[in-house]
């Protein structure tokens, strides 16, 4: 799980929001299964206060108390729910990239909420989403639940979106060790090209003659991509799915069912500015279960 033996933790981040702890609950079980130590870690961003407005030293001071005590009650929940689990805290008064980026140096895994609050406002609804994951040194998991009280799935398959790219293959292999870790099946999405929308995809396969030969040859395609990876795990069941349309709209409906999305944090073909763009946007927003970002090893 580690490129070079010194990232042994996986690392949520805490706000105090609900959302933050079902993700540092996600997290904990992540650790628990990779027998590695769970860090929690709360960033109080003072500066974007500061910037907003003037205030009493006292202010900051309150703020980062605040940030402490929400680090406490989760690590408490999280003890309770793991006794066995290695569980430390860290609070950082800083610019929550700037933080986030330094701590994923030693991390195997960030985890963070799909929502959030206090130090964690906005992490996900814009550039900051997108610098952690095109800055950062290591996996990123965006956790969303759809079931009691937000609680992400704990069945159904693992999902993954592949075109080629190497960032792409480096998420195949993260998929099927999931895959078979969780002693679930997989699902492949082979995008092997992109339409800017349902007509302009609607149109195409009207008008090419030969669509079918097309899509056959991308089933071969992905099937020998896939042949060394089914030897490797011969007991994961492996779905493939082909198409030449919207890889995020295709990726959202096959993760509906799904306990994991996996998905490059770059491609090219029908991945083109993976988390660069609407393809980004639309993941991170609207995966119906936990998203996994992987980054290829060799930009960690």
């Amino acid at each position: 799980m580690t490129e070079n033996g010194t990232r042994r933790t996986v690392v949520a981040g805490v706000d105090g929001s609900a959302p933050g702890l079902q993700a540092a609950r996600w997290a904990a079980d992540e650790a628990v299964r990779r027998q590695v130590p769970l860090r929690l870690v709360q960033v109080v961003d003072v500066s974007s206060v500061a910037a907003q407005f003037p205030a009493p030293r006292d202010f900051f001071t309150a703020m980062e108390g605040e940030g402490r005590r929400q680090l406490a009650e989760t690590a408490a929940t999280i003890r309770q729910d793991h006794p066995e689990l290695d569980v430390d805290t860290i609070l950082r008064v800083d610019d929550l990239v700037r933080a986030l980026i330094g701590i994923s140096h030693d991390a195997d895994l960030m985890v963070l909420g799909a929502r959030g609050a206090g130090g964690f406002r906005g992490l996900l609804t814009g550039s900051a989403a997108v610098a952690l994951v095109a800055h950062g040194h290591c996996p990123v998991a965006v956790i969303r639940g759809t079931g009691a009280e937000g609680t992400p799935p704990s069945h159904g398959p693992v999902v993954v979106g592949v075109d080629g790219s190497p960032t792409s293959e480096a998420a195949l292999a993260t998929a099927f060790e999931e895959a078979a870790a969780r002693r679930t099946d997989l699902v492949v999405l082979h995008a092997w090209a992109e339409y800017p929308s349902d007509i302009a995809y609607a149109s195409a396969r009207q008008y090419f003659i030969d669509w079918e030969d097309i899509e056959a040859r991308e089933q071969e395609v992905l099937a020998e991509r896939l042949a060394g990876w089914q030897e490797k795990y011969p007991d994961v069941t492996v779905r493939r799915v082909v198409t030449g349309g919207r890889a995020a709209k295709r990726l959202l409906e096959l993760a509906a069912d799904a306990q994991l999305l996996v998905a490059g944090s770059r491609g090219r073909g029908g991945f083109t500015g993976m988390l660069l763009g609407s393809t980004s946007q639309a993941l991170i927003h609207h995966a119906p279960c936990p998203l996994l970002i992987v980054r290829p090893a060799s930009t960690g």
